[in-house]
């Protein structure tokens, strides 16, 4: 199975074929920010004002069926936190309202999570079994910090999801082609996961490449996850159409992974 693009309107977005629950990964287009954020910003900053992010999410909301009252976001610092919330977690559409997380779980049917990312890869979680769905942010340091096994954990623990149940899709971020680092980033991907990284860095010269996509699906394997959906999009090379934050040298907005809890058999 692959991600497939849809649009609503001037609203597109990315799904997965085994997520039957409403979800979505955006891109840059079907909002009403301007500059540099234009148009489909999701998070709040000192160019755009809350306003225009709010009309955006429910913008977004009205087009992939959830309800922008029973959202719950993220204030995302690159850790391994993974929350399990319900509807009293709602605290508005601004994510500088919310603890700090990169991830979030439930079970609440209704209750839909978002996180956000602009290069970081943004991953997303379903159980039909359970009815249990998360959303997480893993930047270089979250997948260090195995935040998308983290979030599979709280799904098991929280909800009594079994990880061959669950399926997940790894939205777009910076491909592999131009995530260019310096050592330590693949030295703290092996210490967390091991040697088999290394299948998944490229050395250019003295900078290193890893592939976030992989690793993370790598590391979802691991921890028993069969149903795994991977964009094979890059947000550098494509950044008219995602937030990126190299290419557009911090300059922009950021995209949502959101999906929404629809109960057990979904």
């Amino acid at each position: 199975m692959s991600i497939q693009t849809r649009n609503k309107g001037p609203v597109e977005y990315l799904v997965a074929q085994s997520i039957s629950v409403p979800h979505g990964f955006t891109t840059r287009f079907g909002g009403v920010s301007q500059g540099d954020q234009a148009s489909m910003n999701l998070t709040c900053c000192a160019e755009d004002p809350p306003e225009r992010v709010q009309r955006n999410i429910r913008i977004l909301a009205d087009a992939l069926g959830f309800d922008p009252e029973r959202l719950v976001l993220t204030r995302q610092t690159h850790s391994d936190i993974v929350r399990a919330v319900t509807r009293a977690d709602c605290l508005g559409l601004c994510h500088r309202d919310y603890p700090e997380c990169d991830g979030l779980v439930t079970a609440d049917p209704g209750l839909a999570l978002m996180v956000f990312a602009a290069d970081c890869t943004p991953i997303l979680f379903c159980d039909p079994v359970t009815g249990a769905v998360g959303a997480v942010h893993a930047g270089w340091r979250g997948t260090a910090k195995a935040i998308a096994v983290r979030a599979v954990e709280a799904m098991v623990k929280t909800y009594g999801a079994r990880p061959r149940d669950i399926r997940a899709a790894i939205g777009p971020n910076i491909g592999q082609c131009h995530f260019e680092t310096h050592e330590d980033v693949p030295q703290a991907l092996e210490a967390a996961f091991g040697g088999e990284i290394w299948q998944y860095v490229q050395r250019r010269g003295e900078k290193f490449f890893p592939d976030l996509k992989a690793i993370n699906a790598m590391a979802l394997r691991r921890a028993g996850v069969e149903r795994i959906e991977i964009s094979d999009d890059c947000t550098y090379c494509q950044s008219r159409r995602f937030w990126s934050h190299r290419a557009t040298h911090g300059r922009r907005g950021s995209q949502g992974a959101v999906i929404q809890c629809g109960g057990v058999g979904l």
